[in-house]
């Protein structure tokens, strides 16, 4: 007998967590931190609902910080067992949880000295860089396709989810004296048709299928559509003299952009003369792919081989990177004619925020929202139509020319969705509805029923079912 608990990214899009209880073993898929405003992000201080030294082992679907970021808690609590991901999946993990301990360590400096000055009592970090490297060091890699037992009667493979390098849908199978059990996780599921990866793997069967519905309620625009979108917006800022501000996510999206830029620039579609991007972690994460470009999909591997190279800067010979703090400032100097990429990707910090205070009152600047943006963050109220926003304890009015383009998602989307799941028709799985806000999960859920007349659960924290 085996029972599924649902502990994170229901009926939200962050906080990532499933504990799964198999003959005796207890496995997480994923352990993710919450992301959002101030009231979403303290679930992260509280207890995990689990005993961490309990756990025999963790599966990690991508690197993406709201499904592998509170790993280092967990370890900090007493987690010793593997962690199971892919190769690529393991270069972008190390990269994500250093970053986000210096930005834990420099929070919690932060937040303690306005504790004693209030005279309340200090907090601790919720992890360190030591904590880190126990994560890693209780990493196992294994390949995409290839079934490995991990624990007696528990079986993975990892599928290609196409969502970012590295990204998986975990497939378990489960044996017990009643026979087999086949459980699915679709992690995040990428958008089909986007640049560098390839698309997710169908898969052809599953008992019990935990699905994400980040898009549930939409559609996308088609590539074409998207493309010539980005064009258009890259033509008016030209012409009105100003600057694109892009926030990008450091780990997907910003590789996407890179692509399709150098794509422009080979077409003389490319006006601005110069494309900095503006993030340390981003250059990195630009790097890992580059190593794992094999990843790649077939014709983005020809494109980049015919330049005789894997490195951005021979794809896209605009493109400076913007190391240091330094750097960073200097930009708010050009008043016009450039591109910046810089992190994170729904303006809740790092480098973008700066360029939003220096840029978002000046009224021939552009910014170009590109990816999800999740409530209480500051990319959400832009894209609600905030009129003015508050940075670093000053109010900014918001005159730059906003435009979101949701073609670019890293996400698929309800038709996609639906497609990917639908191939799991005989006999039809138990369905759930994870990762993803209330009314997507509704309107996925009701067109799931129309279109292949199943039921999809949409499960709360806590709850608990038998497979």
């Amino acid at each position: 007998m085996a029972f599924l608990t649902f502990y994170g990214a229901t009926r939200q899009v962050t906080g990532s967590c499933f504990l799964l209880e198999h003959a005796g073993h207890r496995l997480l898929l994923d352990c993710g931190m919450y992301q959002g405003g101030n009231e979403t992000e303290a679930a992260n201080r509280e207890e995990f609902p689990f005993i961490p030294a309990e756990i025999d082992a963790v599966l990690l679907s991508h690197a993406h910080l709201d499904h592998c970021g509170l790993l280092p808690k967990l370890v900090k609590e007493g987690f010793r067992g593997p962690i199971y991901l892919t190769p690529a999946t393991r270069d972008l993990l190390r990269l994500m949880l250093e970053d986000a301990a210096h930005l834990e360590n420099k929070d919690t400096e932060w937040e303690n000295r306005q504790r004693l000055r209030s005279g309340d009592e200090p907090i601790e970090p919720l992890f360190d860089l030591q904590d880190v490297d126990s994560v890693l060091r209780q990493c196992r890699s294994i390949d995409y396709q290839r079934p490995e037992q991990i624990l007696p009667g528990v079986t993975v493979t990892f599928r290609d989810a196409g969502h970012i390098l590295g990204s998986a849908t975990v497939e378990l199978q489960l044996a017990s004296r009643d026979g087999r059990k086949r459980l699915l996780f679709s992690g995040d599921l990428g958008n089909s048709g986007s640049a560098l990866l390839r698309d997710p793997e169908p898969i052809d069967g599953a008992d019990l299928l935990l699905l994400e519905s980040t898009y549930g309620d939409r559609c996308h625009r088609t590539l074409d559509a998207t493309l010539q979108e980005l064009k258009e917006i890259l033509v008016t800022a030209h012409r009105s003299g100003g600057n694109v501000l892009i926030p990008a996510f450091a780990v997907g999206r910003t590789q996407e952009l890179l692509y399709w830029l150098g794509q422009f620039d080979r077409q003389g579609d490319l006006p601005q003369q110069q494309v900095f991007l503006d993030s340390p972690m981003a250059i990195s994460a630009s790097e890992i792919y580059a190593r794992h470009h094999h990843l790649f999909s077939p014709e983005e591997q020809r494109a980049f081989a015919r330049t005789g190279s894997t490195e951005w800067e021979s794809w896209l010979p605009k493109l400076r990177y913007s190391r240091t703090t330094a750097d960073s400032m200097a930009l708010n100097q050009i008043q016009g004619g450039a591109i910046i990429i810089a992190g994170s990707g729904m303006c809740s910090g790092g480098r973008i925020r700066h360029h939003l205070k220096h840029g978002l009152w000046r009224r021939q600047n552009h910014l170009l929202i590109v990816g999800f943006q999740a409530r209480g963050t500051l990319g959400r109220l832009l894209v609600d139509g905030a009129q003015r926003v508050r940075l670093f304890g000053q109010e900014i009015a918001v005159n730059a020319k906003i435009h979101t383009v949701g073609g670019f998602s890293a996400h698929a989307d309800q038709r996609q969705l639906i497609e990917w799941a639908g191939r799991l028709r005989d006999p039809a799985p138990k369905l759930f509805l994870v990762h993803g806000e209330l009314e997507p999960m509704v309107t996925l859920q009701q067109a799931i029923h129309e279109q292949l007349g199943w039921f999809a659960g949409i499960p709360v924290r806590g709850q608990k079912i038998e497979l």
